[in-house]
């Protein structure tokens, strides 16, 4: 169903060029901690800036904007966290977001560059934050658990039938998904398969949640790397995007050959309509992809169809429609 075109405005076109700037706010303190500075108790800009060791000015600048956005309380010259935030604004909240703020802070760098991508054709160089390179590796790996694992269960019941004896997780990051598939299997095994620096990761979650005798931890590069061999379910979570449609032949062809005969794939991910302009979040999800990589995007069903038609697989159909990330397209190998 297409979106009812909105109504603008002067101001509503002059609000939606604003939109970057809460954005902005939020995600430095992200970046910073300083959520979790003033979690427990109120500090001055001073000893924030001691802690930070950054200079007072653009840390009392940044603490007001905070407190004007409802972030932060000021009293006294002393800051702290709005009441009921630590939840999900401090890394051991029950309910945290501070990964993907911190992932999405850093989108806002590249997608300030988007009329130079668009210009030019190539993505935007990678820089890290002020976190650095491991800072950002951890904050996008937490973001994909913290987005993932209150989705999991629901999502993966739309696989049917929900059955496997070795379960492949390529780019399985802190095995969130292959512990939701292996809950709802308990006599099946699994394989997650994701680069070196991300298996410490999967190792001390599956450890916390005591699957780790189920799971065997596989480095490698899903692009360039033989996939291990045996699954009879492959599960390819938030990665199709990331690729062009060559590489993503190129990478059905890989699980085609780690499968055995009756084995299937299913592939979670944004499926685009036909015109490619909804749902809005892959429009929008699309432009990610513009300034971050050389190739990658969202697709329809009809191009996923037809480039795992082109790896062997077939009877492709969508198991799941969503508005945004948990589409789930399934194929089986003859």
């Amino acid at each position: 169903m297409k979106n009812a075109k909105p109504i603008w405005t002067a101001e509503a076109l002059l609000e939606l060029g604003r939109g970057y700037q809460a954005a902005a706010v939020f995600g430095a303190a992200a970046d910073l901690n300083i959520f979790h500075l003033v979690s427990q108790r109120a500090h001055t800009a001073i000893e924030i800036s001691r802690k930070l060791q950054s200079k007072l000015r653009g840390v009392e600048i940044l603490l007001d904007a905070l407190a004007a956005l409802g972030l932060l309380v000021k009293k006294s010259g002393r800051y702290s966290l709005a009441s009921g935030l630590a939840d999900y604004l401090t890394d051991k909240g029950s309910q945290s977001v501070l990964g993907m703020a911190r992932h999405q802070a850093n989108c806002l760098r590249n997608w300030s560059q988007l009329a130079m991508v668009v210009k030019t054709g190539q993505p935007v160089p990678k820089l890290p934050s002020v976190r650095g390179i491991k800072g950002d590796q951890e904050s996008f790996i937490t973001a994909m658990h913290n987005i993932s694992v209150i989705q999991a269960d629901e999502v993966i019941r739309a696989i049917q039938p929900l059955r496997f004896e070795h379960l492949l997780d390529i780019g399985g990051a802190s095995g969130t998904w292959s512990m939701a598939f292996l809950k709802t299997c308990p006599t099946g095994l699994a394989t997650l398969f994701d680069l070196p620096h991300v298996i410490p990761m999967a190792r001390k979650q599956l450890t916390a949640s005591k699957m780790q005798k189920r799971v065997k931890l596989v480095a490698g590069d899903f692009m360039c790397d033989t996939l291990p061999q045996g699954a009879d379910l492959a599960w390819v979570s938030a990665i199709v995007h990331q690729n062009s449609r060559a590489q993503n032949r190129s990478l059905f062809a890989n699980v085609y050959q780690a499968l055995v005969s009756g084995g299937r794939i299913a592939i979670r991910d944004i499926i685009m309509e036909e015109d490619h302009t909804s749902p809005p979040a892959g429009a929008l999800f699309a432009i990610n992809m513009l300034v971050a990589t050389p190739g990658g995007g969202t697709f329809t069903f009809g191009e996923l169809k037809e480039d795992l038609a082109k790896a062997g697989f077939i009877q492709a159909r969508v198991a799941r429609s969503d508005m945004a990330m948990n589409g789930i397209v399934v194929a089986t190998k003859p």
